[in-house]
């Protein structure tokens, strides 16, 4: 087998994992299987790994940075035009109109001046990506994420002043805390707020966040291997 053939294979057998475990976590939620998609992470591996990944039938993918999505994913969409590609990590303003024209779904919005730039960048050029509200669940002083408190207020405030196709939420838990009480407090903001989507979990704890609710779930390491 060549590299690239040998890239693909596990790259097959960690995905055949992993919707193995989510297909069980689901049904053990009472849940669909079809009701959790399975976002690739694919944050600092080479477009060669993402390309193996799609061959492997793998479409929905999770980058943490505008710059480095722009140097893999428009020639991947030429050849897969059905891959969506979601924004995971922080945004900054400047960025707006980048993330708006490139991304499928804008994860972390967290700011009324942010909410602003991406809804003047979808009126400019007519293209609205899906958003999600990434809450600080751990209110955590170095992560970005809007507060608890807050976050019912600036929902209203992305929905109704600014106008974005607000999907539902996300959060990032402290690394040092039991996930499961931050993911039940996202999905009761998301409940609460009329909210479909719930963007929680990574390789170490998407099952946890599945019997909680998740609708999408951030996994990388263990599709990709480490960077």
């Amino acid at each position: 087998m060549t590299p690239s053939e040998i890239c693909r294979s596990k790259i097959l057998d960690h995905l055949n994992s992993i919707r193995i475990r989510i297909e069980v976590a689901a049904s053990n939620a009472n849940r669909a299987s079809d009701s959790v998609k399975l976002l690739a992470v694919s944050k600092f591996h080479p477009a060669a790994a993402v390309r193996a990944a799609l061959g492997a039938g793998q479409r929905e993918f999770g980058e943490n940075r505008v710059q480095e999505a722009q140097e893999k994913y428009p020639a991947l969409r030429d050849e897969f035009p059905d891959l969506c590609l979601h924004l995971i990590g922080p945004l900054q303003t400047n960025k707006a109109r980048d993330a708006v024209a490139l991304f499928n779904v804008i994860e972390t919005i967290d700011r009324p001046k942010l909410a602003a730039a991406l809804a003047r960048e979808m009126d400019r050029i007519g293209r609205r990506p899906d958003v999600l509200i990434q809450v600080n669940t751990g209110e955590e002083p170095q992560k970005a994420g809007i507060l608890p408190l807050e976050a019912d207020g600036f929902i209203k405030i992305c929905r109704e002043e600014y106008g974005l196709p607000v999907r539902g939420l996300m959060c990032i838990p402290p690394v040092d805390e039991e996930p499961a009480m931050h993911f039940a407090l996202l999905a009761d903001m998301a409940a609460r707020n009329g909210l479909a989507w719930l963007s929680m979990g990574m390789s170490a704890d998407y099952e946890e966040a599945i019997r909680f609710g998740a609708t999408h779930v951030r996994v990388g390491t263990a599709v990709f291997g480490a960077r």
